[in-house]
């Protein structure tokens, strides 16, 4: 070691040295590696240049996208592009065909039979959501608070999804059982016991677009004024509905 120290000190004092050296033993290796590595500067300046970080300028984003071209013309482009633009196409043509038409959305599972929350289901059940969100509000059920939040919370989510606030309607409430039924001990007299039961229950909802509360209204209305006959003088196939009695005494 103290030998390749003094041959690269004597190399970068005197330059001529290190070519009479090369000449008189060519086969040494480290004057060799001398020769070839070490420049006419100093041993500690040669190793900083050789081991300074180079900082690479970075491209601007025109001459990348230039650059892609070019490779794309001459048929030298990348598949990873190619692969991304057409993804991105897809993914464009599928925002644009799939529209949501739909919102399902439940409650969590809760103690309460299924019996009693199947009872709030068919109250909400077919109803705009607005009005199902009433009945909860001023339902006695103890479960209609529970309810009514997840009724708020699912027409919020529907119109994120780009739904009609208005048209909203409850087309479809169903309950199931949860996945245990929880059994404890009840006492009984003269040292017998039986079995409580806790079932659990939870409540779903399908919203979707629908008639609004004016448009059912008016449908209603329709409906009733198309039932009403009159008692004219040409005889209709259609009965009179509430006919009055005959004879008044």
């Amino acid at each position: 070691m103290q030998a390749v120290r003094h041959t690269l000190r004597r190399s970068a004092a005197n330059p001529t040295l290190l070519l009479a050296s090369q000449q008189a033993a060519p086969s040494r290796s480290v004057v060799w590696n001398v020769q070839r590595n070490a420049s006419l500067k100093s041993p500690m300046a040669w190793l900083r240049e050789s081991l300074s970080v180079n900082v690479r300028e970075k491209s601007s984003e025109e001459e990348l996208a230039a650059a892609r071209k070019e490779a794309a013309v001459s048929g030298e482009g990348s598949l990873f592009d190619a692969i991304e633009s057409g993804e991105s196409e897809v993914e464009e043509s599928a925002v644009a065909k799939k529209k949501a038409t739909e919102h399902k959305y439940s409650t969590a599972h809760f103690k309460i039979s299924h019996r009693k929350l199947n009872l709030l289901s068919r109250q909400i059940a077919g109803k705009p959501i607005d009005s199902a969100i009433v009945q909860m509000l001023f339902s006695e059920k103890r479960a209609s608070t529970r309810i009514k939040s997840m009724l708020v919370v699912a027409k919020d989510h529907a119109v994120q999804k780009g739904l009609e606030e208005k048209k909203l309607v409850v087309v479809e409430s169903w309950v199931t059982k949860g996945p245990r039924v929880h059994k404890r001990l009840e006492p009984r007299g003269r040292g017998h016991y039986g079995i409580r039961q806790h079932p659990d229950a939870k409540l779903h909802v399908v919203l979707k677009e629908g008639k609004t509360r004016a448009e059912l209204m008016k449908a209603e209305r329709a409906r009733k004024l198309k039932r009403i006959v009159s008692a004219g003088l040409v005889r209709e196939d259609m009965p009179i509905r509430n006919p009055a009695p005959a004879w008044a005494w």
